[in-house]
């Protein structure tokens, strides 16, 4: 079983492999109690947004883990993947800078992208 963490790097590196960009891992422990780690990234288009969620749930379910809920994937301008200890945000770019979540919690610390934490690639 992965560590949040190791869960949050999981979905970030998922999302990487389906050329998502401005990735985004916020480490939310002792900020709030709703989850420990967001996972914020962006795609082009909705279709790009869309084929990022769907490629992290293919991922995420190949290692075993499967999410709590999923919410706005029909219309992917901004889909939310609950893992409970970990929720995965993917946004359309002006529905991203709309909702700004990573200023929402401009407090949390970030933690290195996947690549730059030294894991193997996809």
């Amino acid at each position: 079983m992965l560590s949040s963490r190791e869960t949050a790097l999981l979905s970030a590196e998922a999302a990487d492999a389906k050329k998502a960009f401005d990735i985004l891992i916020l480490d939310l422990r002792g900020l709030t109690y709703i989850t420990d780690y967001f996972v914020i990234c962006s795609g082009g288009s909705t279709t790009q947004a869309g084929a990022v969620a769907d490629w992290i749930g293919q991922t995420m379910a190949q290692a075993g883990i499967r999410p709590d809920h999923i919410e706005g994937q029909a219309e992917a301008h901004w889909v939310l993947m609950d893992y409970g200890d970990v929720v995965v945000h993917i946004f359309e770019v002006q529905t991203r800078a709309y909702y700004a979540l990573e200023k929402i919690w401009g407090d949390a610390p970030r933690v290195p992208a996947p690549e730059k934490a030294g894991l193997p690639a996809l």
